[in-house]
């Protein structure tokens, strides 16, 4: 059981003999992609370091917060798809801390058998899945690095709760640009795609080269965070290749099969990010 201790440090949850381990393992003197996310989330398990990150990605786009938001709500149009497709588990790649409408929440709802494998590489996220794990034994939650794909696929707690002969939702939502060129993120994708079955569902969204001020926010998250690669819409749709790419194909998240009207004109935060779903044939 866990308790934390950073800001907001919610004292009702429990605390089990790893505390102290868990608490060494956190780096607070740079940002964490998870906590930075959590930040712009509304969150309250982040620390000054991740707070001062994210106030010098506003003095690029103001909107940034906005931005997380459009991220969200995207990930449960994508889950509440793929559910009515008939897809009942689902491995969220570079998830970040958990927080209101996750993947589980979101397909839980569609189907109450539906089975969520987070992963991610960040310490608190685990420290986070030990409780969630204490309620829910149809979700698992791996600290294991997405970059390392037969570590996860062949992980007990992803074939325990993964059957690899039915279709998969893989989802990489707001991950893939926090890997380099040199780290072959097409060659990772192809990688789990392999391991699951014809009628599973590629889900990626993605910092997108769309204006100067997407290229400043770049070179902000290059030299605060060491990672932050903007790809153009044309690098962000190879990622689908050999895939079928379902309508509208990869564009800005608000015009992904939106809930109700979009504006006509979009600002510099709403075409920020881009998304697309592909389903393996």
């Amino acid at each position: 059981m866990i308790i934390f201790n950073g800001p907001g440090a919610r004292k009702d949850r429990p605390v089990d003999d790893k505390w102290h381990e868990w608490k060494a393992s956190i780096d607070t003197t740079r940002p964490s992609i998870a906590r930075a996310y959590d930040v712009v989330l509304n969150g309250k398990d982040n620390f000054e370091v991740d707070r001062a990150f994210v106030a010098e990605i506003v003095k690029v786009v103001p909107e940034i917060y906005d931005v997380a938001t459009y991220n969200r709500e995207i990930l449960g149009r994508g889950v509440r798809f793929m559910a009515g497709q008939g897809i009942t588990q689902f491995i969220d790649l570079g998830s970040g801390l958990p927080t209101v409408e996750n993947t589980h929440h979101v397909a839980q709802r569609a189907n109450p058998e539906s089975r969520v494998v987070y992963v991610d590489n960040d310490p608190m996220v685990l420290a986070h899945g030990r409780a969630l794990l204490a309620e829910d034994d149809r979700t698992a939650v791996l600290t294991t690095d997405l970059r390392d794909p037969s570590a996860i696929l062949a992980d007990p707690a992803v074939r325990k709760l993964i059957d690899f002969d039915r279709p998969v939702g893989v989802m990489l939502v707001g991950i893939l640009h926090h890997l380099h060129d040199d780290e072959d993120p097409r060659g990772i994708i192809e990688r789990y795609m392999a391991a699951v079955p014809s009628g599973s569902y590629l889900f990626v969204t993605h910092f997108c080269d769309s204006s100067q001020d997407a290229r400043d926010a770049e070179k902000k998250f290059l030299a605060l965070l060491g990672t932050g690669r903007f790809r153009t819409p044309e690098e962000i749709t190879a990622f689908f290749d050999g895939f079928e790419l379902l309508d509208p194909g990869v564009v800005p998240l608000p015009l992904w099969r939106p809930d109700g009207p979009t504006p006509k004109d979009l600002t510099v935060g709403q075409r920020l990010m881009y998304g697309g779903l592909a389903r393996k044939p």
